[in-house]
């Protein structure tokens, strides 16, 4: 396993700040956000020049990227060809984890898995494994339902945020039952009654995670996820970088 951390930690940054923020944390390893919506990569920039996305992502002075976030606001045959985009980005940065949202509540569970099954067949294509991530909101946010989609697509992931079992409607919910689904994981404190709090304030045991995925043989990224919280007057960076080193002295 190997420290990474998440360029969604600066949402509003354009990617070579948020990646230049990283380096001055001295992380080495990061996790690249692909979303429509926010100042960074988008889905679509991606599908409509391929060539560039990927010389964007191969200078990150210095981070290696281990992992990508796609989130895709387009629809219908449009919303495959901007995700096989994405996995092509993926196979020449040499990156195998892409995670995706998992459907919101509401879904219907065959509409579900077959679009899971689509993404799947198109990630197997450039040697990419597809990560569900667990969300609250969405159908992953029961552990159980989670491992339910994994079952029926084969060759799905889970990329696994611990908060949203510890903080939600299913606060407490027990998830060792999918870690051996576990490709990618995601990672801040959290409580019952808050989704993000200061490190080492919450209930997340990453101890016991990181002991727990190690059973199964898990290789990859505790990928740091904390987002700036300026009402409460946390010094970001500060968190950030004790979060790191909290997860170092854990390997």
């Amino acid at each position: 396993m190997f420290v990474a951390a998440s360029t969604e930690c600066f949402p509003d940054l354009p990617l070579e700040t948020a990646l230049e923020r990283l380096v001055d944390l001295e992380y080495n390893r990061v996790e690249i956000a692909i979303r429509e919506r926010g100042n960074q990569l988008k889905p679509s920039q991606v599908h409509q020049n391929l060539e560039e996305a990927v010389q964007a992502c191969r200078e990150t002075q210095r981070l290696t990227p281990v992992a990508y976030i796609v989130d895709i606001d387009a629809e219908g045959d449009l919303y495959y060809e901007q995700f096989a985009a994405c996995c092509k980005l993926a196979k020449a940065t040499k990156v195998v984890a892409v995670t995706v949202p998992s459907g919101e509540i509401g879904t219907p569970f065959n509409a579900e898995i077959e679009r899971l099954r689509e993404l799947v067949r198109i990630g197997s294509l450039d040697g990419v494994q597809v990560g569900l991530k667990t969300e609250t909101g969405r159908m992953s946010q029961d552990p159980n339902t989670a491992i339910v989609l994994c079952d029926n697509v084969k060759g799905l992931g889970i990329t696994l945020d611990p908060s949203h079992f510890v903080f939600g409607p299913n606060k407490g919910a027990n998830y060792d039952q999918i870690s051996k689904y576990v490709i990618h994981l995601q990672l801040r404190d959290t409580t019952k009654d808050k989704l993000q709090v200061r490190v080492g304030q919450g209930e997340v045991e990453y101890g016991r995670l990181v002991t727990q995925l190690g059973k199964y043989r898990y290789n990859r990224a505790l990928c740091v996820n904390i987002i700036d919280m300026p009402e409460s007057g946390v010094d970001h960076m500060a968190e950030m970088r004790k979060m790191r080193l909290l997860l170092e002295s854990l390997l």
